[in-house]
C-alpha cells in the first residue's frame, strides 16, 4: 500500500501521533551565533535560523527527532518550517534551500525507517511553513494593492522546497501554519506540480492557524471557509496547529471535524505565551484537553505546537492510547463555496 493508503488504514483503528516542534528543543539548546553557522561563509548573523542547524548542527535535528519517536510520534515532520527562499532571504541563505529541505528529510527518514518496526510503520512529513510574506494583504496600509510577492513566485519557491523534500524521502508535503488561504493554494499547486512530475502521488496534508479567537485565520477564513477553499486538494489531513492552545481551539476543532471528509489533525502550542513569550502549560494539562477533543470524536491525529516538548508527546500518547479515533463522515451533497464564509449550493 502507499504511504496515504497505510495512514488511511491505520487511523481508521486509532487515533495516531504526530510530533512536537523543533524550534522549542533547538531554542533550549541556547546555541550561540557561531554554531548556526559553523563556518559556512554566510555574510549576515545567522542566529535564529532555525532550519540552517539541518547542515551546521544535524545531530541536533535528529537527537530531537528521536525524542519525539521514543515519545510515541509516528508521524515526524522535518525541520523545515522557513526553509523556503523567501524566508531564508531574511538570512541571505536562500541559496541554501535545496541543500537545506534534502538534509532534513534524510535525517528524519533514516529516523523513521530506524523506528517503524513491530508492524508500526512511521512516516515522514516534509513541512512548509507560510513564509513571511502574504498573498492576500498589503504590507502598506497607504496601498491596498500592494503586494511584495505575487502568486506565481510563491508557488514557485514552494516547488522549490518540494522538489529537495521529496528527493530526501519525505511520504507527504505538510502546509501547516496557514495564516494565508491563498499562500496554501500556492503550496498546493506547487505540490500537485511536482506530483504531476514525478508520475506518482504527494499525498498532502493541510493546517490551519487562527489568528483570533472568532476562528479566522489572518485572510479572513472560517475554518468552515478555509475547507471549501482547500478541498479540491482531497489532503490526507486537514486540520488546525499553533494558534491559542487545545481549550480555545476545541469550539473550531469541532466545526471543522463535522464537515471534512478526510482525516483531521491537530496539534496545539502549549496553551499561550506568557508575558516573555515562553509557554507554561504542563504536558500532563495539555494531554487532558487533547482527551477531551478525543472523547469527543473530533481528531483522528494529535500532537504539539509551539512550546510542547516529547514529554508533551507523550503525555498525549498516553492520553488517547485507548480513545476511538473519529468517524470521517460522507462528503456532503452540494456545491461549497467560500468567500470569507462558506456557501453551500444545494444539489
Amino acid at each position: 500500500m502507499s504511504a496515504a493508503q497505510t495512514l488511511r488504514a491505520r487511523a481508521a483503528e486509532r487515533i495516531l501521533i504526530k510530533d512536537g516542534p523543533y524550534g522549542t528543543a533547538i531554542q533550549a539548546e541556547k546555541l550561540p551565533a557561531a554554531a548556526y553557522c559553523a563556518g559556512l561563509d554566510l555574510m549576515k548573523d545567522q542566529k535564529g535560523n532555525n532550519d540552517l542547524i539541518n547542515l551546521t548542527q544535524p545531530q541536533i535535528v535528529r537527537a530531537t527527532c528521536e525524542a519525539f519517536a521514543e515519545a510515541g510520534a509516528e508521524i515526524l515532520a522535518t525541520n523545515t518550517f522557513n526553509a523556503n527562499a523567501i524566508s531564508q532571504a531574511d538570512f541571505g541563505a536562500e541559496h541554501l534551500v535545496a541543500d537545506i529541505n534534502r538534509a532534513s528529510a534524510r535525517i528524519v527518514r533514516e529516523v523513521a525507517d530506524r523506528y517503524s518496526k513491530n508492524g508500526k510503520p512511521r512516516w515522514v512529513a516534509g513541512a512548509l511553513g507560510p513564509t513571511n510574506k502574504t498573498l492576500s494583504l498589503s504590507p502598506n496600509v497607504n496601498d491596498p494593492a500592494f503586494r511584495e510577492v505575487d502568486f506565481d513566485q510563491v508557488k514557485a519557491v514552494y516547488r522549490e522546497q518540494i522538489d529537495a523534500l521529496v528527493e530526501g524521502g519525505v511520504d507527504f508535503i505538510l502546509i501547516e501554519t496557514i495564516f494565508d488561504t491563498l499562500n496554501a493554494k500556492a503550496a498546493i499547486f506547487a505540490t500537485l506540480e511536482a506530483e504531476q512530475a514525478l508520475g506518482r502521488e504527494l499525498p498532502l496534508m493541510i493546517s490551519m492557524t487562527l489568528t483570533d479567537l472568532s476562528g479566522r485565520n489572518l485572510s479572513g477564513h472560517t475554518v468552515e471557509a478555509f475547507w471549501a477553499s482547500v478541498r479540491h486538494a482531497r489532503p490526507v489531513t486537514v486540520g488546525l496547529n499553533c494558534s491559542f492552545g487545545a481549550a480555545q481551539l476545541r469550539p473550531h476543532l469541532a466545526a471543522l471535524a463535522a464537515l471534512a471528509d478526510t482525516l483531521v489533525m491537530a496539534y496545539p502550542n502549549a496553551g499561550l505565551p506568557n508575558e516573555l513569550g515562553e509557554y507554561d502549560e504542563a504536558a500532563e494539562e495539555t494531554a487532558r484537553q487533547v482527551r477531551d477533543w478525543a472523547d469527543n470524536g473530533l481528531v483522528n491525529i494529535v500532537g504539539g505546537c509551539c512550546g510542547t516538548t516529547p514529554q508533551h508527546i507523550a503525555a498525549i500518547a498516553g492520553a488517547v492510547r485507548d480513545s476511538t479515533p473519529r468517524a470521517v463522515p460522507a462528503a456532503r451533497r452540494g456545491t461549497l463555496l467560500a468567500g470569507l464564509e462558506p456557501m453551500t449550493i444545494a444539489a
